[in-house]
């Protein structure tokens, strides 16, 4: 009995991937494909779309201004995060409650509102940042936040913190020189874990880039959004592409998540 339970799990979830992959399968071929129209499978296959993509500027000055965004958020939330979550764990540990609770605000309210009160803030000040990429790096850090620092916390939980600390003071460290050389490189392998499902979520954010910098300051999202009305062999290809680089970033986090345990 035990055994036919098993067979059928298997074959329920092999079909429910099979349901998932069935339109990625679909767009793939579409990507590589001249012409296909009322055939069950394309006439003809070519690459140009790809090639047409990765030789277009605008693509390429798109995919380059989303990493720059994303990697500049994440640096800054390491630089922010990583010493608050420090001395939350070792200095005031009751705060950690509290620090959970306030995580949970940017789920709180939904990015159009966000993106509508940032306009109204931002738009009447003399601080002229919106339609720049640094009201995005802004943002960006706020969506990061609750994931880096839900990560993080929990790495800090299983590293025995105190002990860590009390070994390098009783040797002669002080508490910035224990931070960096003991408690960080305990910290690495579930950092980089953070930092590649942070990237893959935030190279994927739409509505705040739409919203704040629209075409000024045009992301990869912004570009598959303005190019929807051209040929569906090239929008293809640059979903595929996209689909490709998180599915990396995806395996490289699980890679590391894998190493952390």
């Amino acid at each position: 009995m035990s055994n036919i339970n098993t067979h059928f799990h298997k074959v329920v979830v092999m079909g429910i991937i099979g349901a998932m992959l069935v339109p990625i399968l679909a767009t793939l071929i579409y990507s590589i494909s001249s012409r296909w129209g009322a055939t069950v499978l394309p006439e003809s296959y070519t690459f140009d779309w790809y090639i047409k993509l990765f030789t277009e500027p605008r693509f390429l000055k798109a995919f380059g201004r989303s990493i720059l965004i994303c990697i500049a958020s994440l640096v800054l939330s390491i630089v922010v995060i990583l010493p608050s979550i420090f001395v939350v764990f070792y200095y005031f540990p009751k705060m950690n409650k509290y620090m959970n609770m306030m995580i949970l605000l940017p789920f709180a309210v939904p990015p159009v509102v966000s993106s509508v009160g940032l306009l109204q803030l931002y738009a009447g000040s003399g601080i002229s940042i919106v339609g720049t990429p640094w009201i995005l790096i802004g943002t960006y850090f706020t969506i990061a936040l609750p994931f880096m620092y839900r990560a993080i916390a929990n790495n800090f939980e299983a590293i025995n913190l105190h002990d860590l600390m009390d070994a390098a003071h009783l040797l002669g460290a002080s508490s910035t020189r224990a931070f960096i050389s003991i408690v960080l490189p305990n910290l690495r392998k579930g950092l980089m874990v953070s930092l590649f499902l942070c990237f893959s979520f935030l190279f994927g954010e739409f509505v705040f880039a739409n919203i704040l910098v629209g075409t000024r300051y045009e992301t990869l999202q912004i570009y598959l959004y303005n190019i929807r009305q051209t040929s569906g062999h090239f929008t293809s290809a640059l979903v595929m592409t996209y689909f490709l680089f998180i599915f990396l970033l995806t395996w490289l986090a699980g890679r590391f998540s894998r190493g952390a345990q």
